[in-house]
């Protein structure tokens, strides 16, 4: 009973109408497609029955290795890593028929090496200093240039921004953030130059990088706004619906869905799934700052708030040509498995947080409360 009085049912009333729309979207498009949906979100399910039971806060070394673990599989990517869709993210299991992307579940071991370690070193009121800011984002710049070297440069950036948008939350002393940010602007040109010349991005990172600064849209980003403009306020039938429904539209189940959803919702229906988003974003970044004594549930659903906000973001930004195509799905909407149960994923860590936090210590006198979850570097 006490697991269900913690269990917090406003995040799953607040996912379930995304879910709906991606099968009912993916339905309209490939009945094929939808099958295999439905079998990822059984297979989340039972990932999130795994996960929900697991005492995240006391799994110091676990995490470490964990982490750890992660880096080494994001590395190996570059040197035994297959390629699908002409991307090389996926590491295959050995005589079996399936395949990992160790790129996605670094983002859950990032998650929790960020809260482990922070709940057990907390900011002082003036927020961290440049010793600890620079400890903790080496722990974030690590799978950054790790998957960057795969390349996926659309996850690495979400990843690092999610990261440093966690210290954001947490607290980092202003002084810091100030001097980043001038320096930064001083070295854009810099860096842009250097990021191109070293190798690390291919040509097609280039090529839709500038297409963007020049505001020649490709192919894909053309017809998604063709999309949503005939959707016009109210959207039309599926039959109508012709960029889609004839293949005009590119990946229309996948990285475009938000343009098939506005060519068949309009308008208000785009509005309603922002606003869906939004209150689901909101009520994260409201569990964050309300938890000022529980730091590891503080970077837990900070972290998630932020990739929320930024998956979605980004992803309709590129739809609508404000950003570059950088292959980011529409979160929880989009087709697919990977980013599907890994989303799940984060939410049941959440949501075991959660439910089981009355198990734990934080509210325990100050003199004995860090002695159950001492952190090993320390």
């Amino acid at each position: 009973m006490k697991i269900l009085a913690h269990f917090d049912f406003i995040v799953v009333l607040l996912i379930v109408p995304l879910v709906l729309i991606s099968l009912f979207l993916v339905n309209e498009l490939d009945s094929a497609l939808f099958i295999k949906q439905l079998k990822y979100i059984f297979l989340s399910l039972c990932v999130a029955v795994a996960l929900f039971f697991i005492p995240y806060r006391r799994l110091n070394y676990s995490i470490i290795f964990l982490y750890i673990g992660l880096l080494l599989l994001v590395l190996a990517v570059k040197f035994i890593g297959v390629e699908k869709n002409n991307a090389k993210r996926w590491i295959e299991i050995p005589f079996t028929s399936f395949s990992i992307q160790p790129s996605e579940i670094m983002k859950i071991a990032l998650m929790l090496f960020l809260a482990s370690y922070i709940s057990k070193k907390p900011p002082p009121e003036c927020g961290y200093g440049w010793k600890d800011f620079g400890i903790i984002s080496s722990f974030i710049i690590l799978p950054f240039f790790f998957i960057l070297l795969e390349p996926d440069l659309g996850t690495a950036l979400l990843i690092l921004l999610a990261g440093f948008g966690v210290l954001f939350l947490v607290g980092v002393n202003k002084k810091i953030w100030i001097t980043l940010s001038i320096i930064g602007l001083l070295l854009a040109p810099t860096t842009y130059s250097i990021v191109f010349s070293s190798g690390l991005l291919k040509k097609y990172h280039e090529r839709r990088i500038n297409d963007f600064i020049s505001g020649n849209y490709p192919y894909q980003v053309q017809q998604a706004l063709i999309a949503i403009g005939s959707g016009g306020a109210y959207g039309k039938n599926k039959d109508m619906a012709t960029q889609s429904q004839l293949n005009f539209l590119p990946y229309a189940s996948t990285d475009f869905i938000f343009a098939y959803f506005v060519e068949r919702f309009g308008l208000f229906g785009a509005l309603g799934l922002l606003g869906l988003y939004f209150l689901l974003i909101l009520y994260l970044l409201s569990i964050c700052i309300s938890s000022t004594q529980d730091l590891f549930l503080r970077v837990v659903s900070g972290y998630i708030a932020m990739l929320f906000f930024l998956y979605a973001g980004v992803n309709i930004c590129m739809v609508l040509g404000f950003a570059p195509v950088v292959g980011v799905p529409l979160v929880l909407v989009s087709y697919g498995g990977t980013s599907f149960i890994t989303f799940i994923a984060l939410l049941t860590i959440l949501e075991s947080i959660l439910a089981f936090r009355f198990v734990f210590e934080y509210n325990a006198h100050p003199t004995t409360k860090w002695k159950l979850f001492r952190w090993p570097f320390r």
